[in-house]
């Protein structure tokens, strides 16, 4: 264990915990929400610090990231905990108080990286703010050895230990679950506007950022909030690419999956103001393809992980000459 950063100590010997907007008050021998950040005798401690549930390496395409470094691998970590419990979650197992973990520090993370030619760390599978201290302290590393940083987030992070966070971070997949804040107190146990702060701060920060939706049948499919999410990606930048995704029944979630014409619906909604509009977890011609928003041309071509840079010529459309809106080369920074 690690004494965690981000907390103050109150009377009584509990301690408030000021990592996420959870906003967990924890006496004494308690966890807070996430199940990980736990209260010994007044001071908070990382359970999860140099604990990894998962190691594994990744197109950069599953995290989903389509126009960061494309086709390439990126040696992916995750931890156990998380700090939403959402009722159609897809990794519930490592949610698990007794979830198996074994060690792994930050330098032997950066070593395999580079030992097996990843082009970076991406911490994913479970809520990468949970592991804070673990993340925080791998990034630098990664960075200082000329490797890129990925965070798949749910972006409920408070705004101090981002700020702390996203000078390491090159791309981030934030995963937008609805933009009814009713959906996140019930569905998700959590609140919405700390997310789409998150990702306001991180397009200010210089991060790349690609956003992804979960389309629930019933629950966040009306095109009243597709368009609500369409409007929130575009006061980012129309360049920002949207993934939507298809859903299937999980954990305690029983709804039947996603049709596909709801997909289809809501990237016809999405793409008349946004580039660059995905559909995932389908297997769907042209529905991972990216177009020059220019000329149309083909620029990359997408089916499951298979992935074909087809017109880009350099860092521009090999037609239109148009420069692309993807990081080809080096960090995410623009």
């Amino acid at each position: 264990m690690k004494e965690a950063l981000y907390y103050e100590r109150l009377e009584d010997g509990r301690v408030h915990c000021l990592l996420c907007p959870q906003d967990c008050v924890i006496a004494t021998g308690k966890k807070g929400f996430c199940g990980v950040r736990v209260n010994r005798g007044g001071v908070l401690y990382s359970e999860v610090y140099n604990r990894a549930m998962a190691a594994a390496v990744d197109p950069m395409e599953k995290k989903p990231l389509y126009h960061f470094l494309p086709g390439s691998r990126i040696y992916s970590l995750g931890t156990r905990g998380c700090n939403q419990n959402c009722d159609f979650c897809q990794n519930w197992h490592m949610l698990q108080p007794d979830a198996w973990t074994e060690e792994i520090t930050a330098s032997q993370a950066v070593e395999e990286a580079l030992a097996m030619g990843s082009v970076g760390i991406a911490y994913t599978y479970n809520e990468p703010t949970i592991w804070y201290e673990f993340v925080l302290e791998c990034a630098s590393l990664a960075r200082e050895r000329g490797l890129a940083n990925v965070l798949v987030t749910n972006g409920l992070i408070n705004p101090e230990p981002f700020r702390e966070l996203a000078p390491h971070v090159d791309a981030m997949n934030i995963d937008v679950k609805s933009m009814d804040p009713e959906f996140y107190r019930r569905i998700c146990k959590s609140t919405l506007e700390p997310v789409l702060e998150t990702c306001r701060a991180a397009r200010e920060a210089g991060i790349w950022v690609e956003i992804t939706n979960l389309l629930i049948p019933t629950l966040n499919d009306s095109d009243e909030l597709i368009v609500k999410l369409v409007d929130f990606v575009e006061s980012l930048g129309r360049e920002v690419p949207l993934h939507f995704s298809a859903y299937f029944p999980s954990y305690r979630m029983t709804i039947r999956s996603t049709p596909p014409e709801t997909l289809i619906r809501a990237r016809k909604l999405a793409e008349e103001r946004l580039y660059y509009v995905y559909l995932g977890n389908v297997m769907m011609p042209g529905a991972s393809d990216t177009h020059c928003p220019g000329c149309g041309n083909l620029l990359v071509r997408r089916m499951g992980y298979s992935v074909e840079v087809a017109g880009i010529d350099g860092e521009a459309c090999s037609r239109c000459g148009r420069p692309v809106d993807m990081v080809l080369d080096g960090r995410g920074r623009r």
